[in-house]
């Protein structure tokens, strides 16, 4: 019995073997026709470049096959699908990620092996696209994995940002932002659709008439551009369905005037062109003149429009009736940016299908959701009436109307109450309230976590949940393990599966289970050896790039993030003082090394933001160049933060810094995103910090400070003095002093005074408005207690091992059935794999 056994394990073995070296083969017979017939080039004579393309190529046709599939099965089956709309996809690199979904990483890494090709050169080749600033990109990335993974249709639609975001280069301390041609060497995973043009519209005047008893509307005078679709197939990991991110890219409906160019004047001759394209060329332009601001809002309403009429034209297409649109069709808005959407689907069913006001708003309302990730008041968009009315005048009609219906409904239920109507008015002020627009169009309303939405329903929307309660939902953001964990970092996933199995994988919940490893001393151990190794690779590379020596056996404390005075960047930095005053003034003074890690853009008009910039920089050639400190704190700043540096950084991290003012982080996903890595957070009761303590335990981060409560009765009362805890304190006072006294610039001690004067002073409010000097202590508190238990090693790792085995609940996976059951009610297909 045991040798039959024996003989059909061999067997089963063997012919596993056969079939590996028939792929292995077949990947390298690939990679060398893609060299040939694109470059003409064997692979000892071609570039990086060349052998990276050839190489994503020949992944790409693997993709397209299964693309081509997935298509042909939407079509077949006609079910409703979700359409989510961002500003922003921070999709990172791909070919990493599809190598991961396509299950060919193994072959793929032989194949390399035998053909002699350095496989992390060719990751390293393919662009990072900047097209996002941080978490709100990032998380719609995470949100399109996890809708393939999980057998869901739902496709993004964003705008083909020419440029991106910026570069970031640090010259003399100081952030520089440059442009980032991502796109200069062409993307090979996109494919573009110029015979599926939409026409986008601005200005003109509006005119009606009338066809067949109904009221159709002309805008002669318009400005008009096409819109062209790129769209990006999104693997799910071991899933038959392939989704699609929609990419609109501006261009002109003339692309030269060929009679201005015969006259000589060809600048003149591609004026219209540049003109249209310069809607698609960046994100987020600089909005603090005019012509910002009207250049954001053609960006807003291009792509909105764009998504809309391809939207419209898929659904007519496939025979449908249109009082079903929204059985078929879920749209979902990410933050207020696409809130333009609404009365654009309004325009649509009112002007080119001939509906009534009453049915198209029913429609409207039954088709939208929306997802608000911010309480600032500066992030919840308001525009000037009559920015509006100029460059979209038949859009600020139906807004115009949306709003009257909506202040007459109010009047019935609250009548007499001014204050109350405007203050939920869409229009008020001479401004409109996207926000208000956004939820008053949906059928739907979320928060991206427990604590934020509470916030949304008990403060910044409390009006608007009393007049409908039932509208209002609480689901948590979540990242994608597989890319931040399975990707990022697989010698930690190996040891997880080599734990509790694989099934981890599409199942995170699953993690649970290597907690019975929590006070395994071998693992431990296994922990500790991954973390080295992470950590060492990463000081390669800031010694490579930066030519700063750094211990790999000290404590890494990572903040990386987009640069925000919320987020407190700057307590960070005082702490940091504060400890190299304590190497300085005790010489009997000592802590485990540290090195403190940084990485973060600022948006180039917030002066606040590059100014801290500037303070970490000269902090750290301050630090890392004075021989008093024998090593024990190391500065760093890593230029350009990016998702696939992030990959790199996190593995590595010991501390995650979530250290935002309670009740201003919506969320957060770094957060999850080290604590799945088994970094232990140091932060504050903000965001999904609270739903991460109630899942490992207080015990198992390091919690400090004011809660939301506390801040919100601050605000109100004003009995904030930071400038009594800045001259009770001397340690606190010591370090304010040393902004401005010519400790850290001798040649510019006033470089640092506006930083100063707000934590003291204010400027157009109060002082200190995200409460640094009063959470400093308990930060420098918490901060003594974390370095002290790192000395533990049976106790640090217990808690990294319970972070990472609760991490499965921060997962995108969990937080997109999360918005299937409560708003989406999309179906799941779970079918045969088809093709070859």
């Amino acid at each position: 019995m045991d040798e039959r056994n024996n003989v059909t394990s061999t067997n089963e073995g063997d012919a596993q073997e056969t079939e590996n070296r028939v792929v292995v083969d077949r990947i390298k017979e690939d990679i060398e026709m893609k060299l040939q017939t694109l470059y003409a080039r064997t692979l000892k004579n071609a570039s990086d470049s060349q052998i990276y393309k050839a190489m994503a190529m020949a992944l790409r046709d693997r993709v397209m096959e299964k693309w081509a599939y997935s298509k042909e099965r939407e079509m077949e089956t006609n079910g409703r699908q979700l359409y989510y709309l961002s500003m922003e996809f921070l999709m990172g690199r791909l070919f990493g990620n599809n190598l991961m979904n396509l299950g060919l990483e193994a072959p793929v890494t032989q194949a390399c092996e035998e053909l002699g090709i350095d496989l992390n050169k060719v990751r390293n080749s393919e662009p990072d696209a900047g097209l996002g600033n941080g978490g709100l990109g990032r998380l719609a990335a995470c949100f399109l994995d996890s809708l393939a993974t999980l057998g869901m249709e739902g496709h993004g639609n964003g705008i083909r940002y020419e440029y991106g975001l910026f570069k970031q280069k640090i010259v003399n301390g100081f952030q520089v932002e440059v442009p980032d041609p991502w796109l200069e060497d062409g993307n090979v995973w996109e494919v573009a659709k110029p015979e599926e043009p939409e026409i986008v519209c601005f200005g003109g005047t509006v005119e009606r008439y009338i066809k067949d008893g109904k009221e159709y509307v002309l805008l002669p005078g318009a400005q008009c551009v096409k819109a062209i679709p790129y769209d990006m197939p999104v693997l799910g990991y071991d899933s038959e369905v392939v989704n699609t991110l929609r990419l609109w890219g501006a261009r002109a409906l003339k692309p030269m005037d060929m009679g201005l160019f015969g006259q000589g004047r060809y600048v003149d001759s591609l004026a219209e062109k540049e003109l249209a394209e310069v809607i698609s060329k960046v994100l987020y332009p600089e909005d603090n003149h005019t012509e910002g601001k009207s250049l954001r809002l053609k960006q807003q309403y291009f792509f909105v429009s764009a998504s809309i009429q391809s939207i419209y034209r898929k659904f007519k297409e496939a025979g449908n009736n249109i009082f079903d649109f929204h059985k078929k069709v879920m749209i979902h808005i990410n933050d207020t940016h696409p809130a333009l959407a609404i009365p654009e689907l309004m325009r649509i069913l009112m002007d080119k299908e001939g509906l009534d006001w009453d049915d198209s708003w029913k429609i409207t309302r039954q088709t939208f959701a929306y997802t608000n990730h911010t309480i600032l008041e500066e992030a919840l968009e308001k525009w000037p009436t009559e920015l509006m009315k100029t460059l979209l005048p038949r859009i600020h009609e139906i807004i115009y109307e949306i709003n009257e219906e909506f202040c007459k409904g109010l009047w019935k239920i609250y009548p007499g109450q001014w204050d109350r109507i405007g203050s939920m008015a869409i229009i008020s002020h001479g401004e409109i309230h996207m926000a208000r627009l956004a939820i008053t169009g949906s059928f739907s309303v979320n928060g991206v976590a427990k604590l934020h939405t509470e916030i949304l329903k008990n403060d910044v929307f409390n009006d608007f949940y009393k007049l409908e309660p039932k509208k209002f939902h609480a689901i948590t953001n979540g990242v994608t393990h597989r890319r931040f964990l399975l990707k990022a970092n697989p010698e930690l996933a190996q040891l997880i599966t080599d734990k509790i199995g694989n099934s981890w994988v599409k199942h995170p919940s699953d993690l649970i289970h290597f907690k019975e490893y929590a006070e395994d001393k071998k693992v431990h151990q296994q922990l500790a050896d991954i973390r080295l190794e992470n950590k060492k690779s990463l000081t390669d590379r800031i010694s490579r790039k930066y030519k700063i020596e750094v211990d790999p056996t000290a404590i890494f404390d990572v903040q990386v993030k987009r640069l925000h005075e919320y987020k407190r960047q700057l307590l960070n930095v005082m702490h940091i003082m504060y400890l190299y005053n304590k190497i300085l003034d005790e010489p009997g003074f000592t802590m485990h090394p540290r090195v403190f890690i940084f990485g973060a853009k600022a948006a180039p008009g917030y002066h606040n933001a590059k100014l801290i910039i500037k303070l970490i920089h000269t902090l750290a050639k301050k630090v890392n160049n004075d021989p008093r400190v024998k090593n024990l704190i190391k500065v760093i700043f890593m230029e350009n933060y990016r998702v696939s540096l992030a990959e790199r950084i996190i593995p590595a991290s010991d501390v995650s810094e979530q250290i935002s003012t309670a009740g201003k982080e919506a969320s957060g996903t770094g957060n999850m995103k080290f604590m799945l890595n088994g970094a232990l957070t140091i932060g504050t009761l903000d965001g999904a910090n609270v739903e991460m303590m109630e899942a490992v335990g207080i015990d198992n981060m390091y919690i400090f400070g004011l809660t939301a409560e506390e801040v919100s009765d601050y605000y109100k009362t004003g009995h904030y003095k930071p400038f009594e805890l800045y001259q009770r304190n001397p340690e606190l006072k010591k370090i304010l002093d040393q902004l401005v006294n010519g400790f850290l610039e001798p040649e510019h001690p006033d470089m640092f005074q506006g930083l100063f004067n707000s934590l003291l002073y204010g400027h157009y409010g109060m002082a200190d408005p995200y409460f640094l000097l009063k959470d400093f202590e308990p930060y420098c508190l918490r901060h003594t207690r974390l370095g002290k238990e790192y000395g533990k090693p049976e106790l640090w790792w217990k808690k990294s091992i319970i972070n990472i085995s609760h991490a499965g609940e921060f997962s995108s996976d969990r937080t997109i059935r999360d918005y299937n059951e409560k708003i989406w009610h999309l179906p799941v297909y779970n079918g045969r794999k088809k093709g070859k």
